[in-house]
């Protein structure tokens, strides 16, 4: 929205509104509004919630402290997501189709969330949204997601991008690079494609077309289809997994602000020529604009840890793991960058296989000796620790440590190949 006003003030020689074209200027202001907009009304949301008495359900699991939870205000996810959708609408480029995709994203699987918590909340049934619901839902979003990265045509990627040789042009591209700007004296020709970025090997990128090269003709309309299929499985295990991973104070919420981040860096570096022509990674035409809402996402849930850290004042409750969990998904999707989740997410990849394995041995020691059997003390995994006689505190930021350290190791793939 201010994008565009300060665009044409910046056409009639306004002092100082040319900022608004710099990617880092409204990034910045994007996550002191985000964290603004959570510290200041998320205090009053969360007194909302205790007047209207909307407060977690626990269960008797057995763990340390979790009767201290009881009447805990939840759907705290609404602070996150207002959030992330009042500093985008403010500073980022609305007709951008990414950017567009997000906030469908965002709306979308908090929607999906706020069902399951006012199920768990005001109906008094703990089971929440039917789980076919909530993958209806996931693969909706997927469909969606997918179809439009197939059928729009802003969505491509610039292979080989040649600049006219000059110094005065190889010097206005720089500048205009560095600062987000387009480049004119770049010729480029946009390209539908199903690649994708794959770490740890040479040539860096994979088509999905590759697997399908038996249609022949119609290698092309399969490997979307394969493309879109992936994105659906994608959105629901990532969404799903950050859902798990709600289960402590902080947790879920400084794991995906961890993802973010490094989500945003690689956006920031596929939409800029000069950065991915050194790295040698896809150029991807106004992906940098994802910077914009990465930073709001970053204020957002620092502002929502200032209350979610232990002992928390409230929780998420799906409306906001699913929400920030389907967030990253389909972020890591747009960038192409899909293939690094089970690194970038271990931590959520962990929690989902925790729970597979735990209930898949139960079922077969049980059809086996006549007794269920677990591998875990309990599941999800950090539940496992707990049960260990961990501190909740302590988990958490362990947790966090694995994060940024998966994180730092998604981020070197670039240059590690």
């Amino acid at each position: 929205m201010f994008y565009y006003l300060f665009k044409y003030l910046h056409e009639v020689n306004f002092p100082g509104s040319g900022m608004f074209q710099y990617i880092s200027f409204r990034s910045g202001l994007a996550i002191i509004t985000s964290l603004i907009l959570s510290l200041i009304y998320g205090k009053r949301i969360i007194l909302l919630l205790q007047k209207k008495q909307i407060g977690e359900v626990v269960r008797d699991l057995g763990l340390e402290g979790q009767y201290k939870k009881i009447g805990t205000p939840t759907m705290g996810g609404l602070i996150i997501i207002m959030s992330i959708l009042i500093p985008t609408l403010l500073f980022a480029k609305l007709d951008n189709i990414y950017v567009i995709l997000m906030i469908i994203t965002t709306l979308w699987l908090g929607l999906i969330g706020f069902l399951d918590d006012y199920i768990k909340v005001f109906k008094k049934n703990k089971a929440g949204l039917s789980g076919k619901f909530k993958i209806i839902g996931q693969i909706g979003l997927g469909l969606i997601v997918g179809l439009t990265m197939y059928l729009n045509s802003d969505i491509v990627i610039r292979e080989k991008p040649k600049l006219h040789d000059t110094l005065s042009t190889r010097t206005s591209v720089m500048i205009n690079a560095l600062n987000g700007e387009p480049n004119q004296q770049i010729e480029e020709t946009g390209v539908k494609s199903t690649k994708t970025t794959i770490p740890f090997m040479k040539s860096h990128e994979f088509d999905y077309g590759d697997l399908v090269g038996f249609f022949g003709k119609y290698k092309g309309a399969a490997a979307w289809i394969v493309f879109i299929l992936l994105t659906i499985f994608i959105i629901t295990a990532v969404s799903n997994g950050a859902n798990l991973t709600d289960g402590l104070d902080g947790l879920a919420t400084g794991v995906s602000a961890i993802s973010v981040v490094t989500l945003g860096i690689f956006a920031y570096l596929s939409g800029n020529i000069i950065y991915s022509s050194y790295l040698n990674i896809m150029y991807i035409p106004e992906i940098s604009e994802l910077v914009i809402f990465a930073s709001a996402i970053l204020g957002a849930t620092i502002g929502f840890l200032w209350y979610n850290s232990f002992p928390a004042q409230v929780f998420m409750g799906d409306t906001g793991s699913l929400t920030l969990g389907g967030i990253i998904a389909v972020f890591a999707i747009l960038v192409r960058k899909e293939l690094l989740i089970p690194l970038l997410c271990g931590i959520f990849l962990v929690e989902n296989l925790s729970v597979m394995l735990q209930v898949s041995y139960f079922k077969y020691t049980k059809r086996r000796f006549g007794d269920g059997r677990r591998i875990f003390k309990m599941a999800p995994l950090h539940h496992h620790y707990q049960k260990l006689g961990y501190a909740e505190p302590k988990i958490v930021t362990r947790f966090w440590i694995v994060g940024i350290l998966l994180a730092i190791v998604t981020i070197i793939t670039l240059k590690i190949r």
